[in-house]
């Protein structure tokens, strides 16, 4: 289970999201997820997994029983967590730190008391008792070959309450031989300036080597964990996508990125830090969370642009409006287009769809405006993309791309006497030339009108079968007479390779729905590389 690493042990990334992360609320992961966040953590370069406690519930045991004989780690050694030895016991009889070491983990994360008041009223012990406890379950595990890391829980409080006594239990730790004394704050209460301060008294009063675990229930988790390594601390405990117990902890992303391209310190292997946003990612997808969309570094919109004043900008220089080249951690810059555009943000956004402007300023012109009045109107292309591309190219072209005319359309909602309902949808169209009418039902009348144009145009255009309607959104937008409002429509389609989103909007979701779906069969026959009807 030993990997080789390219790395010196001058630094730490340690990943705690396989135990600390799985307390988010809403994450349950099974023993597969987890292995299978093992891999993407391996893969992004972590030096350190800590998988679970071994011996405290069945799933965990089983992933580290799995780990080993499925995972052949490349950068990252597995690392199993569990407490120091009962009061008055000795390590060695201890039956959980007995599971520690049958888990077959080489790095052994013990959790310590370290906050007095904790001491006396969860583990009813002394103090002293408390010292003993964390020195034997030490040397314990040191004399059977594991490598060692405390986290002293509750430090920061505990030290705020009696420093000397917390700084007791470093010293019994680094003394019984701990490679590494995690300094915890596990309320999470703590501020950058205090954190560096304390950091720095505990580095020179005990000489012991310290780590950062910080939760993030100030908003401060990040700043906490790299103002501590600005006071001396050389060991990052940290989860991906911050998941964890509460409000989370310290964000592995952009604590790595601030670390590596900020802090200039090589703390992943070459090449692997632009793995950062793909890595993110298919975690969240793992853990079934969507992905935040303006996560710092690795959101979509982490570096997405939208006022006119910033485009005009980065038309000339991308770095006058980004604080790093956004492909360094795998990431994209992207052009949003809506009524605050000017004429630099279409024709960057045109020059990233591959669309060539030409400098044609009237054409440009005539897009803004465009985009201004429609926007008025209740529709969004900053979430459209692909009805944003499909006007762009009616602009430029001077006609509206066609594969197809609509001749009606009606959808019909029936309640019928014995509580049922029906759904059904008529779509009559050209297409090719040929006049085409086509009946569906549907669980609902969009539903209803999307499958009828699917079977309208199948024939002809054999392409739609791969399409897949992904996501629908609606929302009702501020009225001007009294109940009446408009609706806007966003939809979301697949054809297995890429996505796209178009939007409608109309005074009833019906036809707003009827808009947004006609863009994205059009603007999916387009990305197929068929070509328009004549």
């Amino acid at each position: 289970m030993t990997a080789p690493s390219e790395l010196d042990d001058s630094f730490h990334v340690f990943d705690t999201t396989l135990r600390d992360g799985a307390q988010r609320e809403g994450i349950n992961l099974t023993v597969a997820d987890k292995l299978a966040i093992a891999r993407h953590l391996d893969d992004f370069g972590v030096g350190f997994i800590e998988g679970g406690w071994p011996g405290a519930n069945p799933r965990d045991t089983e992933f580290f029983a799995r780990a080993r004989e499925e995972i052949e780690f490349r950068h990252a050694q597995l690392v199993a967590f569990g407490s120091t030895r009962r009061a008055g016991a000795t390590a060695a009889e201890d039956h959980q730190v007995r599971a520690l070491l049958e888990s077959g983990a080489e790095v052994i994360t013990l959790v310590a008391k370290s906050h007095d008041r904790h001491v006396e009223l969860a583990l009813r012990t002394t103090l002293d008792e408390n010292l003993a406890m964390v020195a034997d379950t030490v040397s314990h595990l040191k004399a059977q070959g594991r490598r060692v890391f405390v986290d002293c829980e509750h430090f920061f409080d505990g030290y705020r309450a009696n420093p000397e006594y917390a700084k007791a239990v470093v010293r019994a730790a680094s003394e019984a031989g701990a490679d590494v004394v995690v300094l915890c704050d596990t309320n999470g209460g703590m501020l950058p300036a205090q954190i560096q301060a304390v950091v720095a008294t505990v580095l020179a009063d005990t000489g012991a080597r310290l780590g950062i675990h910080a939760q993030d229930d100030t908003g401060c988790a990040v700043a906490n964990t790299l103002a501590a390594v600005d006071a001396g601390a050389t060991h990052v405990q940290c989860t991906a996508n911050g998941y964890g117990e509460r409000v989370g902890n310290a964000n592995l992303f952009p604590v790595v990125a601030a670390l590596e391209l900020k802090y200039g310190k090589k703390v992943l292997p070459e090449g692997r830090l632009r793995e950062m946003t793909r890595i993110s990612h298919a975690i969240a997808e793992v853990v079934n969370l969507t992905p935040s969309t303006h996560q710092p570094y690795v959101g979509v919109s982490a570096f997405a642009h939208k006022a006119g004043l910033h485009a005009s900008a980065i038309k000339i220089d991308p770095d006058l409006y980004q604080h790093i080249d956004p492909q360094l951690v795998g990431n994209t810059m992207r052009m949003l287009v809506s009524d605050m555009a000017g004429r630099a943000s279409i024709e960057l956004k045109g020059k990233e769809l591959g669309i060539d402007l030409g400098g044609d300023r009237e054409l440009v012109g005539r897009v803004v405006e465009r985009v201004k009045e429609r926007e008025l109107a209740g529709y969004t292309y900053e979430a459209a993309d692909a009805s944003f591309e499909l006007l762009l190219r009616a602009e430029a072209e001077g006609e509206p791309l066609k594969y197809f005319d609509v001749e009606s359309w009606r959808a019909i909602t029936e309640d019928r006497p014995d509580g049922s309902h029906a759904n059904e949808a008529t779509v009559k169209l050209w297409a090719k030339g040929e006049r085409i009418v086509a009946t569906a039902e549907g669980n609902g009348p969009v539903n209803a009108l999307d499958r009828s144009l699917r079977v309208a145009l199948e024939k002809i255009y054999p392409e739609l079968a791969k399409l897949d309607l992904v996501d629908y959104k609606v929302r009702i937008l501020e009225g001007v007479h009294g109940t009446q409002s408009t609706t806007r429509v966003l939809i979301s389609t697949t054809d297995g390779t890429g996505e796209w989103s178009t939007v409608g909007v109309a005074e009833n979701v019906i036809a707003a729905s009827w808009q947004a779906l006609e863009d994205a069969y059009t603007y999916g026959l387009l990305r197929a590389g068929v070509e328009p009807a004549e």
